[in-house]
């Protein structure tokens, strides 16, 4: 089990890792354009700006999902650190089995409900339907979900999983 956990976690973390440095790539050369446009040429790119609206969003729910797979997201530890160590394991398998539900509740259900009832919607310029630009919340709720199912899995079994052999 920690092997296939470890396999997973990494691979998880791989892959979002590229997702977002891909993104925020795009976004970069996109608003560069748009801007040499703007100034240089004296003719505004529309639709880069609805573009990088985009990446923009999936950039967050991307990086949100890489912040739970490597624990690396906020936390307020001045409680935390004032437990012993076996209130401690139980109240981070609480939060994570709190941050589970939401993934599946909010994220993964509520999103893809959104995504579903927005497929008749359009984007005012690039004319793409805006299911496309919701579907990035099922998607990183499914992330998130499986994260947080390795996470719990760490906290009962007091095996933490680095994220790569140095």
């Amino acid at each position: 089990m920690e092997q296939f956990f470890t396999k997973l976690k990494r691979g998880m973390i791989f892959l979002l890792s590229w997702i977002a440095a891909i993104l925020l790539v795009a976004m970069s050369f996109l608003v560069i354009y748009q801007v040499f446009t703007r100034y240089v040429l004296n003719s505004p790119s529309d639709f880069t700006e609805e573009i990088v609206r985009y990446l923009l969003i999936w950039t967050g729910f991307m990086g949100a999902a890489y912040g739970f797979c490597t624990r690396q997201h906020m936390a307020l530890l001045l409680l935390h650190n004032k437990m012993t160590p076996e209130k401690r394991r139980l109240l981070m398998i609480f939060i994570d089995v709190l941050i589970f539900a939401f993934a599946l509740a909010i994220l993964t259900v509520g999103g893809a409900k959104l995504a579903v009832s927005a497929r008749k919607e359009f984007s005012a310029l690039l004319g793409i339907s805006r299911s496309l630009v919701y579907s990035m919340a099922p998607i990183s709720g499914v992330f998130i979900m499986v994260a947080q199912l390795i996470n719990i899995w760490e906290d009962v079994t007091g095996i933490t999983i680095k994220e790569e052999d140095r």
